[in-house]
């Protein structure tokens, strides 16, 4: 039965099986794709940010984090950054982790989610925050090199609560 909770101190090792495959496929996140270990944790881990994991029989799966979308006037506005394991992918963990962050966001008193930057590429995302409610509110056109498909175009996404 899958589980979303807070992250805590001894879930690094967890977190990295699940964000250094995404970081070296370097398809649909913008980390450098030789990016260690330590300068991911700490960046997916910062202070600003509350991470949550997914996790699945005692296994992390997913995690997610958010924070403000902006500073000072914009930080009405949440974001959040989601990976999943990859043996976990159809499974349903990207929608919970949605649903949950959706959650947190409004419980926090967030007024809406804004994503920055999803690649236009990554069709099983776009669906997915669509079918959660959100709009594509603006594109960047070829914003990305993807490491097959060239450049490509990066979508801002949106949702009002």
């Amino acid at each position: 039965m899958l589980q979303i909770r807070k992250a805590v101190s001894g879930d690094e090792d967890g977190l990295w099986a699940i964000l250094e495959p995404v970081i070296r496929a370097g398809d649909t996140y913008d980390f450098p794709r030789d990016t260690a270990r330590d300068e991911a944790l700490r960046a997916w881990l910062a202070p600003a940010n509350v991470c949550y994991v997914a996790q699945d029989d005692g296994e992390l799966v997913g995690t997610y984090v958010l924070h403000p979308n902006r500073k000072g006037g914009g930080a009405h506005v949440s974001n959040c950054g989601y990976m999943t394991a990859t043996h976990a992918y159809g499974r349903g963990v990207g929608s919970a982790m949605c649903a949950h962050s959706l959650e947190e966001a409004r419980a926090a008193g967030y007024r809406a989610m804004q994503f920055n930057f999803v690649l236009a590429s990554n069709h099983r995302a776009v669906a997915l925050w669509q079918r959660m409610g959100f709009q594509i509110v603006g594109r960047i056109p070829e914003a990305f090199l993807h490491p097959a498909q060239g450049y490509t175009d990066a979508l801002v996404m949106y949702q009002r609560f």
